[in-house]
């Protein structure tokens, strides 16, 4: 197995580790964040907003990830973070959900696209590949942490789990002895089925880009990204359920992510009409270069307080006639 800490370093009282599962969290979003600005460039857009959104994006897609993670637990009967809320803010071993940073990370980014003046559909169009494929560098954390694993299975590719590691019943030893018990690797499918839905998103919105309207693409991705968290639900018995089912709440949300995606792409496509709901432009409408933004800002502030500070001098405005 390899050692969830990469290194640690000693100085006095104070302790710094550095960990797998950062390095492979952040790798992810800088893959995401590469594909996003190429994508958004061919679109016509100007890349540097899409970067310079990180700052917006990171902090409340973490957030939102860690609070979905820890509802999800909650909801599951798992009173750990109930008692112990300090323990919220200990994400170094894991517990980040996909689902919380992608809510929490859309609703930062509309607020930074309001102050900006993007279109949204622009850059959810763009980030639809690079969200898959990020996540699919990420997942082998879940194989260093030895989580998100799936039921015992005699395949070939099964994985070994460490009884520290294991989740009930698999965690009987008598049952599902430890050398030779081995168990699906939920993550890595779910890796393959990113790698594979990046690809195909990536194909049709260059075969069919004189045909695709704003949102489409990413309507795809709801589909896609739900279908495949659907599909690996049924191979995640750690994942908590409704009560008195065998139903998960990612299950269902996954679901509704493929509902909403089907809704976007006919009403896009005109198939469908739904009151208050248009189909939207034809085509993206794009901002000034960013730097040019900044610069008119920078502007617009510097006369603006030069203004005040000759209001505040008491001398009569210049004479411009």
């Amino acid at each position: 197995m390899i050692d969830p800490i990469i290194f640690t370093i000693e100085i006095g009282t104070f302790t710094f580790s550095l960990y797998w599962y950062g390095v492979l969290v952040m790798l992810g979003v800088a893959v995401a964040t590469w594909l996003t600005a190429s994508e958004f460039k061919r679109r016509g857009g100007d890349p540097e907003y899409v970067w310079d959104s990180l700052l917006w994006i990171i902090p409340a897609g973490v957030i939102g990830a860690r609070l979905w993670y820890v509802a999800n637990a909650t909801l599951g009967g798992d009173m750990h973070y109930i008692q112990d809320p300090i323990a919220i803010l200990n994400i170094k071993e894991g517990g980040l959900h996909f689902f919380g940073s992608i809510l929490f990370g859309v609703i930062a980014f509309l607020l930074y696209a309001r102050k900006m003046k993007l279109d949204p559909w622009l850059m959810f169009d763009s980030v639809a590949p690079g969200l898959l494929l990020g996540q699919a560098v990420a997942r082998p954390a879940n194989f260093i942490n030895q989580e998100l694993y799936g039921p015992p299975t005699t395949l070939p590719w099964g994985i070994k789990i460490s009884a520290a590691h294991r989740i009930y019943p698999f965690n009987n030893l008598s049952l599902y002895p430890e050398e030779t018990t081995r168990f699906h690797p939920t993550f890595a499918y779910e890796m393959v089925w990113n790698i594979l839905a990046t690809g195909l998103i990536l194909w049709i919105a260059r075969k069919y880009k004189d045909k695709l309207k704003p949102g489409m693409a990413f309507g795809l991705w709801l589909i896609l990204a739900g279908v495949g968290r659907n599909v690996i639900e049924f191979f995640r018995p750690d994942q908590p359920t409704f009560p008195g089912t065998a139903f998960s709440y990612s299950r269902f949300f996954a679901i509704l992510m493929v509902v909403i995606g089907l809704i976007l792409i006919l009403i896009k496509m005109e198939v469908i009409k739904i009151k208050g709901i248009p189909a939207g432009r034809s085509e993206y409408q794009l901002a000034p270069p960013l730097e040019e933004v900044v610069a008119e800002r920078k502007a617009a502030k510097a006369a603006e307080k030069n203004q005040a500070e000759g209001d505040d001098s008491g001398d009569p405005p210049p004479d411009l006639s």
